[in-house]
Protein backbone atom coordinates (compact mmCIF):
# COMPACT_ATOMS: atom_id res chain seq x y z
CA UNK A 1 0.00 0.00 0.00
CA UNK A 2 2.74 2.48 0.86
CA UNK A 3 5.09 2.12 -2.11
CA UNK A 4 3.28 4.17 -4.75
CA UNK A 5 1.98 6.66 -2.20
CA UNK A 6 5.02 7.39 -0.09
CA UNK A 7 6.06 10.88 -1.05
CA UNK A 8 7.41 13.68 1.08
CA UNK A 9 4.60 15.64 2.72
CA UNK A 10 5.28 19.30 3.42
CA UNK A 11 3.44 19.67 6.72
CA UNK A 12 4.13 23.42 6.73
CA UNK A 13 2.67 24.22 3.28
CA UNK A 14 -0.43 26.38 3.29
CA UNK A 15 -1.94 29.08 1.14
CA UNK A 16 0.66 31.49 -0.18
CA UNK A 17 0.45 35.21 0.51
CA UNK A 18 -2.14 36.77 -1.78
CA UNK A 19 -3.90 33.47 -2.56
CA UNK A 20 -7.57 34.34 -2.22
CA UNK A 21 -8.98 30.94 -3.20
CA UNK A 22 -11.11 29.04 -0.72
CA UNK A 23 -8.94 26.16 0.46
CA UNK A 24 -10.00 22.90 2.03
CA UNK A 25 -8.04 19.81 3.01
CA UNK A 26 -9.14 16.18 3.16
CA UNK A 27 -7.64 12.97 4.51
CA UNK A 28 -7.77 9.57 2.83
CA UNK A 29 -7.10 7.43 5.92
CA UNK A 30 -6.05 3.86 5.08
CA UNK A 31 -5.79 0.87 7.38
CA UNK A 32 -5.52 -2.91 7.15
CA UNK A 33 -8.26 -5.22 8.44
CA UNK A 34 -8.69 -8.91 7.71
CA UNK A 35 -5.96 -8.77 5.07
CA UNK A 36 -7.58 -5.91 3.13
CA UNK A 37 -6.67 -2.26 2.78
CA UNK A 38 -9.64 -0.08 3.69
CA UNK A 39 -10.32 3.65 3.41
CA UNK A 40 -12.40 5.84 5.73
CA UNK A 41 -15.31 7.74 4.18
CA UNK A 42 -18.19 9.82 5.53
CA UNK A 43 -21.67 10.73 4.40
CA UNK A 44 -22.03 14.43 5.03
CA UNK A 45 -24.94 15.71 7.12
CA UNK A 46 -28.10 16.68 5.23
CA UNK A 47 -28.17 20.00 7.11
CA UNK A 48 -24.88 21.33 5.67
CA UNK A 49 -24.86 24.26 3.24
CA UNK A 50 -22.86 22.45 0.53
CA UNK A 51 -22.65 18.85 -0.63
CA UNK A 52 -25.46 17.67 1.64
CA UNK A 53 -25.62 13.88 2.16
CA UNK A 54 -22.73 13.26 -0.23
CA UNK A 55 -20.00 10.71 0.45
CA UNK A 56 -16.67 12.39 1.18
CA UNK A 57 -13.32 11.98 2.84
CA UNK A 58 -13.05 13.55 6.28
CA UNK A 59 -11.98 17.15 5.77
CA UNK A 60 -13.04 20.73 5.42
CA UNK A 61 -12.08 24.37 5.33
CA UNK A 62 -8.50 25.49 5.98
CA UNK A 63 -8.32 28.21 8.61
CA UNK A 64 -6.31 31.38 7.81
CA UNK A 65 -2.61 30.73 8.39
CA UNK A 66 -3.15 26.98 8.87
CA UNK A 67 -1.04 24.42 7.02
CA UNK A 68 -3.01 22.17 4.67
CA UNK A 69 -1.87 18.93 6.35
CA UNK A 70 -2.79 20.30 9.78
CA UNK A 71 -6.24 21.25 8.48
CA UNK A 72 -6.84 17.74 7.11
CA UNK A 73 -5.91 16.19 10.46
CA UNK A 74 -7.90 18.76 12.47
CA UNK A 75 -11.00 18.28 10.33
CA UNK A 76 -10.75 14.47 10.58
CA UNK A 77 -10.67 14.87 14.37
CA UNK A 78 -13.62 17.30 14.40
CA UNK A 79 -15.76 15.23 12.02
CA UNK A 80 -15.10 11.62 13.07
CA UNK A 81 -12.78 11.76 16.10
CA UNK A 82 -9.80 10.34 14.19
CA UNK A 83 -6.85 10.97 16.53
CA UNK A 84 -4.19 12.94 14.59
CA UNK A 85 -1.45 11.26 16.65
CA UNK A 86 -2.44 7.91 15.13
CA UNK A 87 -2.12 9.09 11.52
CA UNK A 88 1.13 8.73 9.58
CA UNK A 89 0.92 11.02 6.56
CA UNK A 90 2.55 9.16 3.66
CA UNK A 91 1.66 11.28 0.64
CA UNK A 92 -0.54 13.72 -1.16
CA UNK A 93 -2.90 13.40 -4.09
CA UNK A 94 -3.16 16.08 -6.77
CA UNK A 95 -4.84 19.25 -5.50
CA UNK A 96 -8.04 20.10 -7.37
CA UNK A 97 -10.62 22.81 -7.79
CA UNK A 98 -14.18 21.65 -7.19
CA UNK A 99 -16.76 22.56 -9.82
CA UNK A 100 -19.73 23.35 -7.61
CA UNK A 101 -18.23 25.09 -4.57
CA UNK A 102 -15.05 26.48 -6.20
CA UNK A 103 -12.96 25.23 -3.31
CA UNK A 104 -9.33 24.30 -3.86
CA UNK A 105 -9.00 20.83 -2.27
CA UNK A 106 -5.66 19.67 -0.87
CA UNK A 107 -5.84 15.86 -0.36
CA UNK A 108 -3.54 13.89 1.92
CA UNK A 109 -3.09 10.15 2.39
CA UNK A 110 -2.43 8.73 5.82
CA UNK A 111 -2.04 5.27 7.26
CA UNK A 112 -3.39 4.03 10.56
CA UNK A 113 -1.82 1.22 12.58
CA UNK A 114 -5.20 -0.45 13.10
CA UNK A 115 -8.92 -0.05 12.49
CA UNK A 116 -9.89 3.23 14.14
CA UNK A 117 -12.78 3.68 16.55
CA UNK A 118 -14.62 6.57 14.91
CA UNK A 119 -17.66 8.58 15.97
CA UNK A 120 -19.51 10.89 13.60
CA UNK A 121 -20.04 14.49 14.70
CA UNK A 122 -23.76 14.79 13.81
CA UNK A 123 -23.50 18.48 12.94
CA UNK A 124 -21.14 17.61 10.08
CA UNK A 125 -21.39 13.89 9.37
CA UNK A 126 -24.40 11.61 9.11
CA UNK A 127 -22.37 8.42 9.15
CA UNK A 128 -18.72 7.35 9.05
CA UNK A 129 -17.80 4.07 7.38
CA UNK A 130 -14.95 2.33 5.61
CA UNK A 131 -14.71 0.37 2.39
CA UNK A 132 -12.13 -2.11 1.11
CA UNK A 133 -10.10 -0.89 -1.85
CA UNK A 134 -10.79 -4.29 -3.43
CA UNK A 135 -14.52 -3.52 -3.29
CA UNK A 136 -13.93 -0.23 -5.11
CA UNK A 137 -12.04 -2.15 -7.80
CA UNK A 138 -14.70 -4.86 -8.21
CA UNK A 139 -16.51 -5.24 -11.53
CA UNK A 140 -19.56 -3.05 -11.90
CA UNK A 141 -18.71 -0.68 -9.03
CA UNK A 142 -16.97 2.06 -11.05
CA UNK A 143 -18.07 4.02 -14.09
CA UNK A 144 -17.07 7.31 -15.70
CA UNK A 145 -19.30 9.70 -17.61
CA UNK A 146 -18.59 12.75 -19.74
CA UNK A 147 -20.62 15.78 -18.57
CA UNK A 148 -21.12 19.21 -20.04
CA UNK A 149 -22.32 20.58 -23.34
CA UNK A 150 -19.23 19.35 -25.11
CA UNK A 151 -18.33 16.56 -22.65
CA UNK A 152 -15.58 18.78 -21.26
CA UNK A 153 -15.27 16.99 -17.94
CA UNK A 154 -15.21 13.41 -16.82
CA UNK A 155 -17.10 12.47 -13.67
CA UNK A 156 -16.27 9.33 -11.72
CA UNK A 157 -18.87 7.22 -9.91
CA UNK A 158 -18.50 4.36 -7.43
CA UNK A 159 -21.74 2.53 -6.65
CA UNK A 160 -21.50 1.14 -3.13
CA UNK A 161 -24.27 -0.65 -1.26
CA UNK A 162 -26.52 2.16 -0.08
CA UNK A 163 -24.23 4.99 -1.28
CA UNK A 164 -22.94 6.62 -4.44
CA UNK A 165 -19.50 8.21 -4.44
CA UNK A 166 -18.97 10.84 -7.13
CA UNK A 167 -17.70 14.38 -7.72
CA UNK A 168 -14.40 15.42 -6.14
CA UNK A 169 -14.37 12.35 -3.89
CA UNK A 170 -14.82 10.11 -6.94
CA UNK A 171 -11.92 11.83 -8.70
CA UNK A 172 -9.71 11.46 -5.64
CA UNK A 173 -10.62 7.77 -5.25
CA UNK A 174 -9.63 7.15 -8.88
CA UNK A 175 -6.21 8.71 -8.30
CA UNK A 176 -5.77 6.87 -4.99
CA UNK A 177 -6.63 3.51 -6.60
CA UNK A 178 -4.37 4.20 -9.58
CA UNK A 179 -1.45 4.97 -7.31
CA UNK A 180 -2.06 2.01 -4.99
CA UNK A 181 -2.43 -0.46 -7.86
CA UNK A 182 0.21 1.16 -10.08
CA UNK A 183 -2.17 1.49 -13.05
Amino acid sequence: MRGALTTPVDVHRGAEAGDTRRHSAVLAALFEADGETRVVLTRRAATLRNHQSEVAFPGGRVDPGEAFAAAALREAWEEVRLDPAGVELIGELAPMLTYTSSSFVNPFVGVLAERPHLHANPTEVEVVFDVALADLLADGVYRAEQWGLEAERELHFFELPGDMVWGATGRLLVELLQRVTGT
